[in-house]
Formats: structure tokens, sequence, C-alpha cells
């Protein structure tokens, strides 16, 4: 259900989320409760779950907000007009880019994602499923536009995300909080430049 604010006045949801984010980076994802933000926000505790029906759903929420911004950048590569060899490097880029950056600069609402991730949550599902979508969608034009020899979808899907795994999945990313950026954009480099290799010339190390 969405509640429609009055002109001038912020929408209760975004003031319920902008706390939530403040909360959660002063207190934590355990000390940050729902009664907490309601007391804040001025409003009862009971009116917060009009809007987010459990603590769990108002994390997601949380992550979604940056979530959602890093999807549609990715689907704006997806319907741009550079050859699928280019977008796919930059939508790997982008990918590993965002969490990298995320995981610097905010690094309990990163660490929410990789909560999510590890337990198997909703949020953590729906996000993967979305960048698959949009992979998915460069190899599909790339095997019709004949730019990728590697025919098989699946396989192609597995050799990105296989090999690719280390630089574009949020768990790998946040262990690997000690590696220079620099150090990781250049490694990243090599591998994707691997992947466009095999998805544009067949290699037969990985397409049997």
């Amino acid at each position: 259900m969405t509640f429609q604010a009055r002109a001038g006045e912020q929408a209760p949801e975004q003031k319920i989320l902008e706390l939530a984010c403040e909360h959660l980076r002063r207190f934590g994802p355990r000390r940050t409760t729902i009664v907490g933000i309601a007391d804040e926000a001025g409003m009862s505790h009971a009116n917060v779950y009009r809007y987010f029906p459990s603590k769990e759903a108002l994390f997601d929420a949380v992550s979604q907000v940056w979530l959602k911004t890093l999807e549609r950048q990715l689907h704006v590569i997806v319907q741009g007009q550079d050859p699928a060899y280019d977008k796919l490097e930059r939508a790997l880029a982008a990918l590993r880019q965002t969490y990298q950056e995320k995981r610097d600069s905010d690094p309990v609402l990163f660490g929410l994602l990789c909560a999510s991730i590890e337990a198997g949550g909703g949020l953590a599902r729906k996000h993967r499923n979305r960048v698959q979508s949009e992979i998915q969608a460069i190899v599909e034009e790339g095997i019709a536009s004949g730019a990728f020899r590697m025919q098989d979808r699946r396989r192609a899907m597995a050799l990105i995300f296989d090999l690719g795994h280390r630089f574009i999945q949020p768990v790998s990313i946040a262990l690997d909080k000690g590696v220079s950026t620099a150090e990781m954009a250049f490694r990243a480099g090599r591998v994707i430049a691997v992947i466009q290799r095999s998805l544009t010339f067949g290699d037969p190390d990985f397409d049997m």
C-alpha cells in the first residue's frame, strides 16, 4: 500500500527509509529497531509496520534503494548501441565498481546484502536474478548477432559467472577488502579479457 504525502511534505516511507539508514550506520543491524526508528520519526511503531511489515522488509527496502540504481545502470548498458563484446565488459565492470565502492563507503549497508546472500534471503535472490537477466540479454544478443561463437547460452552464462565470481559476487568482494582497488581492477580486467575471448572465439578450453 502506498500513502501520498501532502505537497511540501516528505513521504512517510521515504522518511522511514532515511532514518533506517541512519540508525543502521549508527547502531548496526542488531541494535536498530522499529521502535527506535518510529520514535525518531514521530510516529508509532504500528504506523511503521503499515509501510514495512517487518524489520527484515525494512532492511530489504533500504538495500533496494542502491541496488535498483545498479540494476538500472545495467539495463541502460544492455539497451545501448555498443556491440555485445563491449556491453559485457561494461556490465561486469559496473558490478565490480559499484560493489567495491559500496563496501568501502557504506560497509553496514553493503553488509546487509552480503548477509542476505549468505542466508539465501529474498533480497539477494531477486537482485541476483535481475543481474543474471541483464547479462543473459547480452549473451543472447552476442549469439544472435554472431559476435559470440560460443553458441550454448547455458555454458556461456556459466563461463561468465564462474570465472568472474571473485569480481562480481558481493561476498567475495567483501573478503577482498585488503586488496587495493587498483590491483583488483587489474586482475578483473585480465579475467574479463579471458571471458570475452572465450565467448568471441569459442575457446576450446571452455566450449567443449
